[in-house]
């Protein structure tokens, strides 16, 4: 009887342990950092680039700018601009998030760089944060 107690409370215990492993999930960099919730990588990233560097990066290059979206274009397109140029933006309405941007707003963008071989190049925005 008393093994069947100690196997339930070890089974019990590693239950519980793989619960508790699987609600905060995902890789922490630095443990420091907190572990998200719902899991994901937590570490280091893209670092911060301008516009000018950014329109000498390949095509489909990853790219993370820092600046402010100074106008609306045409449907999903805007201006984004830095200290060192300004760029064309495609923002799909999900990537908003519920944000609302103006011109005086810093924003973080995470996207990737669609280069043309004729006409300018754009990027294709796949995140957006407000700079707080």
């Amino acid at each position: 009887m008393l093994k069947k107690i100690a196997v339930l409370v070890l089974m019990s215990t590693l239950v519980t342990g793989v619960a508790e492993a699987r609600h905060h999930g995902g890789f922490v960099g630095d443990k420091n950092m907190p572990a998200m919730q719902g899991g994901g990588f937590q570490g280091p990233g893209l670092d911060l680039s301008t516009v000018a560097q950014a329109l000498k990066m390949q095509d489909d290059s990853y790219v993370y700018l820092k600046g402010n979206i100074v106008r609306h274009l045409r449907s999903d397109k805007y201006l984004f601009q830095d200290s060192t140029g300004s760029v064309e933006v495609e923002i799909d309405d999900k990537r908003w998030m519920g944000q609302v941007v103006t011109p005086a707003d810093t924003v973080e963008i995470y996207g990737k760089l669609d280069k043309e071989l004729i006409g300018s190049s754009e990027i294709e925005v796949k995140r957006i944060e407000l700079v707080k």
